[in-house]
């Protein structure tokens, strides 16, 4: 690990070679204005516009974040998510949904999500969950 690594890890931060986010929502202006949100914050950006489509493009066992709508045509967020941890994928999960159900939240966070934002959020909350997802997938 060299020395910036280190330092970087120590403030609870991971360089941004390592910081790959998949980004799931049918909705394709938010697909483009979160990848252009994350990218500016130096992620590296893969989207995808249903679950199908990241299922047949990223295997399970591959690093990143997974950035979840809930609700789309097919396979939704849940059964993605289900499917993911039925597979014994550890990669980390935030959930992003515009239902205002309070609801939601516990239900995501019981199910193993990392965060849960309702949309429209803020993008620094997003950018929080994803360094906590990576904090707790270096330990």
């Amino acid at each position: 690990m060299k020395l910036e690594e280190r330092q970087l890890a120590k403030s609870g931060e991971v360089s941004t070679d390592k910081k790959l986010i998949y980004i799931v929502d049918d909705d394709e202006s938010v697909l483009s204005a979160l990848k252009t949100l994350m990218v500016a914050y130096g992620f590296t950006v893969k989207t995808f516009s249903s679950a199908e489509e990241f299922f047949s493009a990223v295997p399970n066992g591959a690093p990143g974040c997974l950035i979840l709508d809930i609700y789309m045509p097919g396979l939704d967020g849940w059964e993605a998510q289900r499917r993911l941890l039925k597979s014994g994928s550890k990669r980390p999960i935030i959930i992003i949904t515009a239902d205002k159900n309070d609801g939601l939240r516990e239900q995501a966070l019981k199910t193993g999500a990392v965060g849960f934002l309702q949309k429209p959020f803020n993008d620094h909350e997003l950018v929080c969950f994803v360094n906590k997802a990576y904090r707790r997938e270096m330990i």
